[in-house]
């Protein structure tokens, strides 16, 4: 019998769990919502979004993972055969393959950007408006993006859990950590800064719409990487030496502090400009670039934000990537090599679309919005609040309840008085706060 792949220890699983979570979510959506949004309160919304709907979420996906031992399609099936709930996984799948169609043709762009910055050619190039509108307007160039970073995700996938996420994670997320803290400093230090920083971090309720909220809740989704069964995969692959609580927490907190870093490295630098910060999506890739062209060494430390932004951008897409892989492997490592390829190809092609939707395709919409923003309204508004309210349900009504305290109890025995207090907020709170989101993102469509 062919023996499992595991991760080596439990820091390499919270890397790489970190790194999944830590994506375009943390640095490029947070930023610009949280500018659109007013700020400190939105700040203060999310954070507690994360501990009170994220967190639990997330535990539940672990404990889902580890006490089947299966991938996330098997896992529904092993806890729950031949029942309804077996969809879950499959939304897990298909949201997955969605969701890396249009984020491999953003990681495209983040890798263009990369490597233009190498030479001087974002800064030297003056309207960094114009160049982002040359880069996405440009067929030939953004698919080259998308085939590139589809390639790279194909190669650490097709390595394995140890050789392939896990390395890849250990090594990149410190050196995002190291970057992010030299970026802040260097935020900081810039006159004006501070009014930045208080548009970050002091709330300012007034700013606060009922949009806002949702947006912070949905957020505490799309930055944990629940919803979609990816850490249902990742942990299948624990052992039983680690506590999942503790593993969630550090996951959390660690998304929670790359998310201040990067309001922290973003806001103080953009008013100390006098720039807009609720410029929107493009916030990173015009606004930023302009930021840098006026410090002295701003190439150099472009360089740096792009590069981590693309470490970020990659370690989220190995679970998208890994998730579809082992849906069709099945625990047979033998055809994982075979799989990651086809796997990355069909998503690629996917994905060409969503990458011609500001050139070729640039006329064709539906429901006023184009290829590439449909797809992503439909991960994150519908497939992903969905999945979510499903695996809180399966967790709190469906698993065997007996399976559920083991796994939580787990090497975690000082944390077993707050296992009631989990308990009660997936079967009630989360839940019903999922059902809001979703009612609510119905009703705008």
């Amino acid at each position: 019998m062919e023996k499992k792949q595991q991760w080596s220890s439990k820091l390499g699983f919270i890397l790489s769990s970190a790194g999944a979570a830590i994506g375009l979510g943390a640095i490029w959506k947070f930023p610009y919502v949280t500018g659109q949004s007013g700020g400190g309160a939105f700040l203060l919304l999310f954070i507690l979004f994360t501990l009170l709907i994220g967190l639990p979420m997330l535990i539940s996906e672990f404990i889902i993972g580890r006490g089947s031992g299966r991938e996330a399609v098997s896992a529904y099936k092993k806890l729950a055969p031949d029942s309804f709930w077996t969809v879950t996984g499959k939304i897990g799948v298909a949201g997955c393959f969605l969701l890396l169609s249009f984020y491999s043709v953003v990681g495209g762009w983040v890798l263009i950007y990369t490597v233009r910055s190498l030479y001087g050619g974002i800064i030297g190039n003056g309207d960094s408006g114009a160049l982002f509108g040359a880069v996405t307007t440009n067929a030939g160039l953004t698919i080259g993006g998308h085939a590139i970073f589809m390639l790279m995700n194909i190669i650490v996938i097709a390595a394995g859990i140890q050789n392939g996420i896990e390395r890849a994670s250990k090594y990149m997320m410190p050196i995002l950590f190291i970057f992010f803290i030299v970026l802040v400093i260097r935020s900081l230090t810039l006159e004006g800064a501070m009014e930045g920083v208080s548009f970050f971090l002091q709330p300012d309720f007034s700013k606060i719409t009922g949009e806002a909220v949702l947006y912070a809740l949905g957020h505490s989704f799309f930055s944990l990487a629940v919803g979609f069964s990816c850490m249902v995969t990742y942990s299948s692959y624990l052992g039983k030496d680690v506590s999942i609580p503790a593993s969630a927490g550090w996951v959390s907190v660690m998304n929670i502090f790359v998310s201040l870093l990067a309001g922290l490295a973003i806001f103080p630098a953009v008013f100390a400009f006098g720039l807009e910060p609720a410029e929107g999506p493009g916030l990173l890739f015009v606004v930023l670039p302009a930021v840098f062209a006026q410090m002295p060494f701003g190439e150099l430390f472009l360089f740096m934000f792009l590069l981590l932004f693309l470490f970020a951008t990659l370690t989220s897409s190995f679970s998208l990537l890994e998730i579809i892989t082992s849906a069709f492997t099945k625990g047979k490592e033998a055809s994982r090599k075979k799989t990651a390829l086809i796997s990355g190809i069909v998503v690629f092609l996917a994905g060409i679309p969503a990458a011609l939707s500001f050139s070729i395709l640039a006329d064709i919409s539906y429901f006023d919005r184009s290829i590439f923003d449909l797809t992503d309204y439909l991960v994150s508004n519908i497939l992903l609040p969905l999945g979510c309210l499903l695996i809180a349900l399966f967790i709190s009504w469906r698993m065997d309840r007996s399976l559920v305290k083991e796994q939580f109890e787990l090497n975690a025995h000082s944390l077993s008085p707050i296992y009631s207090l989990w308990v009660s907020l997936m079967r009630w709170v989360v839940p019903l706060t999922i059902a809001v989101v979703f009612v609510y993102t119905m009703l705008q469509l």
